[in-house]
């Protein structure tokens, strides 16, 4: 199943990346050779950017790729060093369950409620929002999976 949801979230980020550039490319042909820039690719290049950047954060976290500094770990022995990775998996689910998945739910609703939309493309700001909690769900659904399977990354 975890490689399923890695796939799909890789291929939807790569997509999401295509557009953008695509975007910024009409947007520098519009402007310079036609002289008539056009009015919505900065906007929607500006929130696929956003979308890319808080995805790329969860499917990076499910990659363990994700910014840390090790000074601790390398001194605890194999054991321990199991736990304390749980522990602070833990304190991710806690805060990405808080953080994104509610207070993005939160942000999501309240645009939804007044009805907010973009300026160029028209689209409901709810939507643009709606990446914070898809990705505390899947940060949530990564370190899950990797507290399950803990004992093989006994790093």
């Amino acid at each position: 199943m975890r490689k399923t949801v890695d796939k799909i979230l890789g291929n939807f980020l790569v997509v999401l990346l295509i557009l953008m550039v695509l975007s910024v490319l009409w947007q520098i042909f519009s402007r310079y050779l036609l002289n008539s820039p056009s009015s919505f690719t900065e906007e929607l290049a500006r929130y696929l950017f956003i979308w890319i950047g808080i995805l790329g954060a969860a499917y990076a976290s499910g990659q363990q790729t994700h910014l840390s500094i090790d000074i601790l770990p390398p001194k605890l022995n194999p054991t321990n060093r199991m736990r304390l990775r749980i522990f602070i998996n833990i304190l991710i689910i806690l805060f990405s369950l808080t953080v994104l998945v509610i207070g993005g739910g939160n942000l999501v609703y309240v645009n939804d409620l007044l009805g907010q939309s973009s300026a160029a493309l028209g689209v409901s700001l709810s939507w643009v929002y709606s990446v914070v909690p898809l990705s505390g769900l899947l940060v949530i659904y990564y370190k899950i999976h990797e507290i399950i399977h803990s004992k093989t990354y006994l790093v």
